[in-house]
């Protein structure tokens, strides 16, 4: 299929996925004559697009025409829909179209259902910071790519360090396998703190401060992320998702369930092993003091998008998060 959709938050992953399918279909002797890249805000964008795509190719190799953020996953006009229906089907399989957008196609349009019937279409979202199994297991993937042995104590330290960073977590691993060429043992915790940046501290550790009602930390959790230039209402999405979580947890035990798989896919954890560690986290809360928190950053969400002043506004809900587990 000569036609193919990445969209996503993860620009990363898409860049890298783009790279692949160049270095794939390209010749490198005649990239200049077979390579063309067109900004989807550009006139004409989709037009040029497609005449390209019928070009055919010089020399060795395929064609490639890469269009970045193309109007036509949010809006089309019937013009560009007609040169679309015209034109998708019949264009040769030696010539590759790749449309690249962060967001995400709107399924309501024709020129989305006419992609769908023609285009390969991956999706490239953002790992949720709070989904901790998920972001474990991208770790593992990446670093048996790069060729990385790392323990599962030196995995679960990058996740806490980086989070869902595709980017940094991609820069990070690249730098412990050249430092690692000449050794085969798994690098563990130790050599993760002395070659990885991993004062960076993430707004999980920040909820888990919270929940331990450690007002001292949270706060300087709060100066140290926005020195580090972490969106606010990023931060208060991912404390909304591991407060839901671990909401949704202590609801389920409470009501006296006992089988994980029940509680996991209540409370939309992938792993439900991972249950075993959360029973143990949470005895000493309650389902009342944990769903408490949701009012709290609601109304944290509310004023950050009002334009309100976000260091203050943000240490003062946090004191009265961590106020009500202190209690």
């Amino acid at each position: 299929m000569p036609i193919y959709l990445l969209w996503g938050e993860d620009d990363f992953t898409i860049t890298q996925t783009v790279k692949k399918k160049l270095k794939t279909f390209l010749d490198p002797n005649w990239l200049q004559f077979n390579y063309d890249k067109i900004y989807g805000d550009q006139p004409n964008a989709i037009e040029k697009a497609l005449n390209q795509s019928m070009t055919p190719v010089f020399g060795v190799g395929g064609r490639v025409v890469l269009v970045i953020n193309p109007i036509i996953c949010q809006q089309c006009s019937e013009e560009i829909f007609s040169q679309l229906q015209k034109t998708l089907p019949v264009i040769p399989k030696n010539s590759h179209l790749l449309l690249t957008s962060r967001k995400k196609p709107d399924g309501r349009l024709k020129s989305t259902k006419l992609l769908e019937k023609y285009a390969e279409i991956q999706e490239f979202s953002l790992i949720a910071p709070w989904k901790t199994d998920e972001l474990i297991n991208k770790v593992k993937h990446m670093s048996k790519e790069i060729g990385v042995q790392l323990t599962s104590k030196a995995t679960e330290l990058l996740v806490e360090s980086i989070g869902n960073n595709t980017r940094k977590l991609n820069y990070e691993l690249e730098k412990l396998h050249i430092y690692n060429l000449d050794k085969t043992i798994p690098l563990d915790t130790e050599v993760i703190s002395s070659l990885v940046n991993t004062s960076q501290q993430n707004s999980l550790q920040l909820a888990l401060a919270i929940r331990q009602g450690d007002i001292e930390k949270s706060l300087q959790l709060i100066t140290d992320l926005m020195s580090h230039n972490e969106p606010a209402l990023k931060l208060v999405a991912t404390l909304v998702g591991q407060f839901r979580t671990w909401s949704m947890v202590k609801l389920q035990i409470e009501s006296g369930q006992k089988d994980d798989k029940v509680i996991a896919k209540a409370s939309n954890i992938a792993n439900p092993k991972r249950l075993y560690f959360l029973r143990k986290e949470l005895q000493f809360f309650s389902a009342q003091q944990l769903l408490a928190t949701l009012p709290i950053l609601l109304e944290l969400e509310f004023s950050l998008k009002r334009g309100g002043h976000i260091l203050a506004n943000l240490k003062t809900k946090t004191i009265e998060l961590c106020q009500i587990f202190s209690k």
